[in-house]
């Protein structure tokens, strides 16, 4: 077990109550526990449910870059396509995250470089922009 959970005691010493008071809060359902034995352990994220804390977050944060050639484009085409993700992306971030998009257009090899990075849902989503950009100028 380790140090996954607290017991009662461990709760009443942090918070500087009593541990009646503890248990009270476990019986009210005010402080989520688990009945082990004859003892209650208490979990990280239940000591932050009762005292208004953060809690851990289940999913890890997960970030995607992507590097994407466009070549050839000119460089008129490039800019309306850089311009469009501009749009396009100004706001994004669905799950709270920031989505990042950088472009830089090379004149002498006439190409066209994308750079993503952001969530996965979110950068898939710049990555079909660009593929239907670049299906309907064809």
């Amino acid at each position: 077990m380790g140090n996954d959970f607290y017991t009662a005691e461990q709760v009443a010493e942090l918070l500087g109550l009593h541990v009646r008071t503890v248990r009270n809060y476990i019986q009210d359902g005010r402080l989520p526990a688990v009945r082990i034995g004859k003892q209650y352990r208490i979990t990280p994220d239940g000591l932050a449910t009762l005292t208004g804390g953060e809690t851990r977050t289940e999913r890890p944060r997960i970030d995607v870059t992507s590097i994407v050639t466009v070549d050839p484009i000119d460089s008129h085409t490039a800019s309306r396509l850089t311009t469009s993700l501009s749009a396009a992306t100004m706001g994004r971030g669905n799950t709270g995250t920031r989505l990042r998009v950088d472009t830089a257009y090379d004149n002498g090899t006439s190409s066209l470089k994308i750079v993503v990075i952001g969530d996965p849902l979110d950068s898939a989503e710049v990555l079909r922009l660009v593929d239907t950009f670049v299906e309907g100028t064809l």
